[in-house]
Formats: C-alpha cells, structure tokens, sequence
C-alpha cells in the first residue's frame, strides 16, 4: 500500500483540473482528477481518496449532491469545496456538512495547501465536531 496520500479533484473545467493537479504533484502528493462527480463515483479512487477538492457547480451531479451522497453512504473523505459562484450561505452550508475548506476561484495556492494538510491530519467522520483542540 502506497503511503503517499491520494487527492482527488472534480472540476468540470481541464485547466482547473490541470494547474490542481500540478501544485498537488508538486508538492508530493499522488493525484487523480475527474470532469463529474459521476466519474468520480464510479471510479476505483473513492476508497483510496484521502481529501477530495470538488467544484461545487458541475454538469450532472453537483459538488453539494455528491456531499451529500458520501454522507448519506458513510464515506468520510475530508472535502474541499471550490467554486466560482458563491455565496456566504452557501459556505456556511458546506462547511456545516461537514466540509474543511471553501475558497472562491482564484484562491491562493498556499491557502488550498494549507487546507488539504489540514483534511489530512483531521480524517473521519464529523471532523469538524471532533476537532481535539
């Protein structure tokens, strides 16, 4: 079993995808990216998934759909939320669910970093209420 954490990213947009997937290489990461949440869905990567970045509007099934869906099936891969279309609701409803981060595109590369360490070392269900401070 290969120890280097696995980050998936579902963006419907190839240069989104591409530039993750470069930073996320770059700084040691294994990588998979997907155009739908679909794609992810049914791909051999939802068990392996340590943190998933996920665009909150894609074609088909939304990022917040597919929140859902890993919720309601007991899968607890740490998420981070992207998008370009936002509103303060709309975050404070992400992250109530259960998300790590939301950052509105462009977003720094530093801040999404910092973000997936954080996913990584708070893995597991309701992260955000089991927090150990």
């Amino acid at each position: 079993m290969n120890s280097v954490p696995l980050i998936s990213v579902v963006d419907d947009d190839e240069s989104v995808r591409e530039s993750l997937e470069s930073l996320l290489k770059s700084v040691g990461f294994q990588v998979k990216t997907f155009e739908a949440a679909e794609d992810f869905l049914s791909s051999d990567q939802l068990q392996e998934t340590h943190c998933l970045i996920l665009d909150v509007r894609l074609g088909g099934m939304s990022g917040p759909e597919l929140q859902r869906g890993l919720i309601a099936t007991s899968h607890s891969i740490p998420i981070i939320f992207i998008t370009a279309h936002a509103d303060e609701a709309m975050r404070a409803r992400m992250i109530a669910d259960g998300a790590v981060d939301f950052f509105l595109k462009p977003f720094s590369e530093e801040a999404l970093l910092a973000a997936v360490e954080t996913a990584l070392n708070h893995r597991g269900p309701a992260m955000n209420q089991d927090r150990e401070t």
